[in-house]
């Protein structure tokens, strides 16, 4: 009997995806002018990008990264252990802990590699790992990779995450949930959860992606704006793609935490370390995040002025008080077609779809920036209510 070849079954589910709509595909954009894109020769406002700050092209972040790549050259070299960590990444460390309240960070390539080795650092196999069901795919693929025991409790349901725990009340446990969830944009209730991890002694670990920049003073994430420290949530990730406009990830927490991921994080000490012209730009960002509150206040305003504008116009919105605004459509096919009439209209607005999203649960994934105007989004209001009507 002949073995099944894997690039036909890949095939196969590839098409049997496309049947259901649900086929993902890549698209090149040829130029981007603050929120405004070139795609297939065609100007789209748009709506899909996680630039919340408004921060990706600031000139002085594109100076200092030119600045130093003129001292250090492009790439690192080698990784952080080997003689590629230098004094940008050194400072950009430093910088991190001091916004975020935390003892040490350390840096990594990716928000993916990041929860990937924290999870696989700190886990060891037959411990219990407690997640919220709608966590991103690198937490739930991290515990996996730990070889942990994998509890799921439904979304933001701390009853049901105590539950969980006590399936295992003498194993070691971690709990860990996004700080703000990437597709509906909600916030997690991270009160309750350090309440439950300290009289549970489970250690708790927040995946900051969305909160930092956006949330807390300064700027400092979702975990500063719910007054929790270093003791309360010892495990802070977070990525400086996002507010920041840059690209990588760090890791905050207890002086003990960090070095343990020295040694034993696979992802950082396997990997080269990120350019340190990047981290001379990502240190910028971080002090203009921190010191141009102008911009939270302004991405404030615009995210009020959606979701009183949707409301007004009937449309369903997800609760959410951040740059993620979700628009709930349903079936994906109907998602789908939505996106298609927006960009047909000048918008760039890609349809969520599962399995990214629950079935039954497509939608039209708005994100606002602080590059946006208070015009941009009434344009795109009054399009959504055409194509939704």
């Amino acid at each position: 009997m002949s073995r099944p070849d894997l690039l036909a079954r890949l095939a196969a589910a590839q098409a049997d995806r496309a049947q259901a709509a649900l086929l993902r595909r890549l698209r090149t954009v040829d130029a981007v002018d603050g929120t405004d894109i070139v795609v297939a020769g065609r100007r789209l406002t748009g709506f899909a990008s996680n630039d919340y700050l408004g921060l990706a092209g600031h000139p002085e972040l594109v100076e200092a990264l030119a600045t130093a790549a003129r001292r250090w050259g492009v790439g690192a070299g080698a990784a952080h252990l080997l003689g590629g960590h230098r004094e940008e990444h050194a400072a950009l460390e430093e910088a991190l802990a001091r916004w975020t309240g935390r003892a040490r960070a350390l840096l990594f390539s990716t928000g993916y590699m990041a929860n990937l080795g924290v999870l696989q650092a700190v886990l060891a196999r037959g411990d219990l790992c407690v997640q919220d069901k709608l966590n991103h795919a690198c937490l739930i693929d991290g515990a996996h990779l730990a070889g942990a025991v994998l509890r799921r409790y439904p979304h933001a349901d701390v009853a049901a995450a105590q539950r969980q725990l006590d399936t295992a009340p003498a194993a070691p446990a971690l709990v860990a949930s996004d700080g703000v969830f990437s597709m509906d944009g909600d916030v997690a209730p991270l009160p309750a959860l350090a309440d439950l991890c300290r009289t549970h002694g489970a250690s708790l670990m927040i995946d900051d992606a969305h909160g930092l920049g956006v949330l807390g003073p300064e700027g400092a994430g979702s975990l500063a704006e719910a007054g929790l420290d270093e003791a309360a949530a010892p495990i802070l990730m977070a990525t400086l793609g996002k507010a920041l406009g840059v690209a990588g990830a760090f890791v905050a927490g207890p002086a003990a935490l960090i070095e343990g991921l020295v040694q034993f994080a696979r992802p950082h000490v396997y990997t080269t370390a990120m350019p340190p012209a990047l981290a001379a730009a990502t240190r910028v960002a971080v002090r203009l995040a921190r010191e141009e509150s102008w911009r939270r206040q302004h991405l404030a305003a615009l995210i009020a002025q959606f979701r009183l504008g949707a409301a007004q116009r009937g449309l369903a919105l997800a609760a959410s008080r951040t740059p993620i605004q979700p628009v709930l459509v349903g079936a994906s096919d109907a998602a789908l077609a939505a996106a298609q009439a927006l960009e047909a209209a000048g918008f760039f607005v890609p349809a969520i779809r599962p399995p990214t999203v629950p079935a039954g649960s497509g939608r039209l994934r708005v994100t606002l920036s602080a590059a946006h105007r208070q015009s941009d989004v009434e344009r795109l209001l009054d399009a959504l209510a055409r194509v939704l009507r």
